[in-house]
């Protein structure tokens, strides 16, 4: 945006020394008020064609004619910028970011991924399988702009700083993911975010076996490094093929996905204060419970029994295909009739 800048200073000087030229010459060679000598340039310059205020001597022809050579030039010029600007895609991308901009604020109880590098775009990728609202914050100019051909909001700005977390809406956002390409930078990035959010739930790429401590006193809520995790599911790979096997067919099987979510059951809702059993959650929802998370507890349990007690505050990690994940969103903000 700085050459644009630099354009439109450049069009405005040219204006205003083509003005002072054209007075400081009539004032000179005509010998007329300042008054006069700016009508006499204002109506040259857009050949208008009004009545001179002198007759002119043969200098002040001579002057004219150079001012309106010097005005269709400056018109020449502004044309040809005016079309490079709209026909060249300048104007379109203004409008892009504007809207853009837009929608950042209009953004609530959205996710923020700070680093879209190669970790960064898979968790983009799981955003958009999950169809969620989110915001990317970009260091790089070049990448951003990349981003932005792709239809991705984001911000080109340093995810660090407390002005560039704020322009993403931090304060309405409902998560944040850190995954910037030094554990210094993901450490302040959790430090700043969890000063400006505390309710932010938080997770952050640790590249250092170390960092996960550091990450945690920072303030994440959970950390994880791709490098250990990579290993690990290669090893399991070799090692265990079969629960491989299982755990891709329970997320896909043919053309239809299936996702894993977890859902807070709020109070006053239709599954709240009766067991899975009693609630009908498996034939009302199409999803298996598979783990259970109470919310007097720190500890999850696998595999829960129908009998099972739901309370308000309680958490269910449930697997579905997406349909029914958004069903069982729309499902717990219906109240239960008594």
């Amino acid at each position: 945006m700085h050459w644009q800048f630099k354009r439109i200073l450049i069009l405005v000087s040219s204006l205003v020394l083509l003005l002072l030229t054209g007075t400081m010459g009539y004032m000179v060679l005509e010998d007329i008020p300042a008054l006069d000598a700016f009508y006499m340039t204002v109506i040259t310059l857009s050949t208008v064609g009004f009545k001179e205020v002198v007759s002119l001597s043969n200098a002040g022809k001579i002057f004219t004619i150079l001012m309106i050579f010097g005005g269709i030039s400056f018109v020449a010029y502004t044309l040809t910028y005016v079309a490079a600007f709209v026909f060249g895609g300048e104007f379109t991308e203004i409008m892009r970011r504007r809207a853009m901009e837009h929608d950042i604020d209009n953004l609530r109880d959205h996710y923020i991924l700070c680093g879209a590098g190669y970790t960064g775009m898979s968790v983009i990728k799981r955003f958009l399988k999950s169809n969620v609202s989110y915001i990317a914050i970009e260091k790089s100019e070049e990448r951003a702009n990349a981003l932005l051909e792709e239809g991705i909001m984001v911000l080109h700005g340093d995810a660090t700083q407390e002005d560039v977390l704020e322009k993403a809406g931090i304060h309405h956002s409902k998560g944040l993911v850190s995954c910037l390409s030094t554990d210094a930078d993901n450490v302040f990035t959790v430090l700043t975010a969890r000063g400006m959010n505390p309710d932010l739930h938080i997770v952050s790429r640790a590249i250092d076996p170390n960092a996960h401590k550091k990450l945690f006193h920072a303030g994440a809520n959970n950390t994880l490094s791709p490098n250990e995790l990579g290993g690990d599911r290669m090893a399991t790979m070799l090692l265990r093929p079969a629960v491989m096997s299982f755990l891709e067919i329970t997320t896909h099987i043919g053309d239809i996905i299936f996702d894993i979510e977890e859902v807070e059951i709020p109070d006053g809702c239709i599954f709240a204060w009766q067991t899975l059993r009693e609630s009908g959650f498996r034939r009302k929802t199409g999803l298996n419970v598979l783990a259970t998370k109470k919310h007097t507890e720190d500890f999850v349990r696998p595999n829960p029994d129908p009998s099972f007690l739901v309370e308000p505050g309680d958490k269910l990690l449930v697997l579905g295909q997406l349909e029914q994940i958004d069903n069982i969103k729309k499902l717990l903000k219906q109240p239960r009739s008594y």
